[in-house]
């Protein structure tokens, strides 16, 4: 069997941003069920939705300035739990994140379902660059934008980042991720960070003596090394906040996974979204399927 997790946050927010949402209200919630279910079109059997039930988590506790939700708009963040009781209705695995974030609970769910023998592979669907850090050597997990229709195995994620998977939480580290709102170092762009990690692979073992860079050819590598050294523990720190954590809330196996059609009050919640062809949809593909 093959598994695929889907970052329920990233596409309420595709779905609600969307020009073609005339529905800032509830509009997302339709976009979001039809998309999950083009995934069991496609043939997916097991599924797991990971969301932001709340959108800060433990991280931060660890840096003041990571992202807190300010600013998202109210009528988006009213759909959170709405969109999560529909996708429950609808028979999916929804794993709503409170203490934790989407990327996690993705992250938890990958690591359970490739510790299944029974598991050919598990599919991340998301484009967010936090799960590349989940991709296997053997390619056993892989990560797939859906919407630009790439898949990043680990060739695919040394090819986009310049550095292999677990890598990923340094070279987010030393970068940092606007969007999460972290800095990273400064001086630290893409292209360096790719060159120093590839060649020692995490943030400790970086040498904070320039002379011992052996191999690598970079811009100003005196003064990234110096920055290094006198931000050290920020760069930890970053590299914490980027690294996924395995301990999220998710299914306790992929049995609990398994797509289990419409249940009662799910044509209501429908009707209620004026969703009715949506709603006919689930139906007919499990019926197709059942």
């Amino acid at each position: 069997m093959k598994v695929h997790l889907v970052d329920g946050t990233y596409e309420l927010f595709r779905y609600h941003y969307s020009p073609a949402n005339k529905d800032t209200r509830h509009g997302a919630q339709r976009g979001v069920l039809n998309t999950v279910l083009d995934l069991v079109a496609d043939g997916a059997t097991h599924i797991g939705i990971a969301t932001d039930t709340v959108i800060e988590s433990f991280r931060n506790d660890l840096y003041d300035g990571y992202k807190d939700g300010s600013g998202v708009e109210p009528d988006l963040l009213a759909q959170f739990p709405e969109v999560e009781e529909l996708l429950e209705l609808a028979g999916f695995a929804v794993w709503p994140q409170i203490t934790h974030e989407a990327d996690d609970g993705m992250a938890a769910g990958a690591a359970m379902a490739a510790a299944d023998d029974r598991v050919e592979q598990v599919i991340i669907c998301t484009p967010d660059k936090d799960l590349a850090q989940c991709v296997t050597a053997d390619d056993r997990v892989i990560q797939l934008d859906r919407r630009r229709e790439i898949i990043y195995d680990r060739a695919g994620v040394i090819e986009k980042f310049g550095v292999p998977p677990e890598s990923i939480p340094d070279y987010l580290g030393v970068v940092g991720d606007t969007a999460d709102g972290f800095p990273g170092l400064q001086g630290w762009g893409a292209k360096s960070a790719a060159k120093i990690l590839s060649r020692f692979g995490h943030i400790d073992d970086v040498p904070f003596d320039v002379a011992e860079w052996d191999g690598v050819d970079v811009r100003g590598a005196a003064k990234l090394a110096m920055t290094l050294r006198d931000n050290f523990e920020d760069a930890l720190l970053f590299r914490r906040i980027a690294t996924v954590d395995l301990d999220a809330p998710v299914s306790a196996s992929v049995d609990d996974m398994i797509w289990k059609g419409p249940s009662a009050g799910f044509d209501e919640r429908c009707a209620a979204l004026d969703a009715e062809r949506v709603a006919k949809r689930a139906h007919e593909l499990f019926w197709k399927y059942a």
